[in-house]
């Protein structure tokens, strides 16, 4: 693969650093040549809106995403009214920052009661939808694997992204396409094939067996059992051109210095994505 071509959609979702604060993660990307970062709101919060976003400028980066907003269903109208509140201010926070997409970890149910957690979901995305229209700040859908269903999202396929996507009907909401969370699906390709048009993102790690932390438990490109290249060929071939994201949570790469991790990130970006 050329490595020119491959680096320039290439991404550090800023998890995958997560040892470093957001300075020395875009310091360490302009020293590797990476042109995007992925930010997590905690790490702005460290620092404030106003520097995070000089810090961006500084070294002329690109930011391939705000993570994250979402969280919608609670057990009651006035955490979910607060939870809404908070997603505004996430996109505020994406517009001050340049990234044109925010992603939504949809959030878990308060009870055992699925279906209404997911129209929550649904009434929670249509509540900003204007206010993310306003500001320039596209919203994505992210599916999570099925096994955090009870802690962090009750939308677990990406059909039923997509399903909900249609069902919200708005140009501002799309859809992001995580690897790790989606591999498993039979229905996968056939998914992302319906997804056409509305791809906002595409996030890479792998699924290495044994998996022994359902949270901290991605690893490198190539060291797992996920077709990288076939799910990235599927996802351009439905048109989505944009950044690649490298998100990985692992405690073993976190405990890395944060040069070595961007060095083996490259590395494995290039040979198995």
């Amino acid at each position: 693969m050329n490595e020119k071509v491959a680096d320039h959609r290439l991404s550090l979702n800023q998890i995958t650093t997560e040892n470093w604060n957001l300075k020395e993660a875009a310091a360490g990307c302009a020293e590797q040549g990476i042109e995007w970062i992925g930010i997590w709101r905690h790490k702005v919060h460290e620092i404030g809106l106003k520097e995070a976003k000089q810090t961006i400028k500084n070294y002329n980066l690109k930011v391939s995403s705000l993570c994250r907003g979402g969280m919608f269903p609670a057990a009651t109208d006035l955490i979910r009214q607060e939870r809404i509140d908070d997603n505004k201010r996430a996109i505020e926070e994406a517009a001050e920052l340049g990234a044109e997409v925010l992603v939504l970890v949809c959030g878990s149910s308060p009870d055992k009661d699925l279906q209404t957690s997911r129209r929550w979901v649904q009434e929670g995305i249509e509540a900003i939808v204007p206010f993310a229209e306003d500001h320039g700040v596209k919203l994505g859908i992210e599916p999570l694997h099925p096994m955090y269903a009870a802690d962090r999202s009750v939308i677990v396929t990406l059909g039923e992204a997509n399903e909900m996507q249609r069902a919200i009907a708005s140009k501002q909401v799309g859809v992001i396409v995580d690897v790790f969370h989606v591999w498993w699906d039979p229905l996968l390709y056939k998914h992302i094939e319906d997804a056409r048009g509305s791809i906002l993102g595409f996030h890479v790690s792998d699924w290495k067996v044994p998996i022994h932390d359902l949270f901290k438990a991605r690893s490198f490109m190539g060291e797992g059992i996920i077709d990288i290249p076939r799910i990235r060929k599927a996802v351009d071939h439905q048109g989505y051109d944009g950044p690649i994201e490298v998100e990985i949570m692992n405690q073993s790469i976190w405990d890395l210095p944060g040069e070595e991790t961007l060095q083996k990130m490259k590395a494995s970006y290039r040979s198995h994505v």
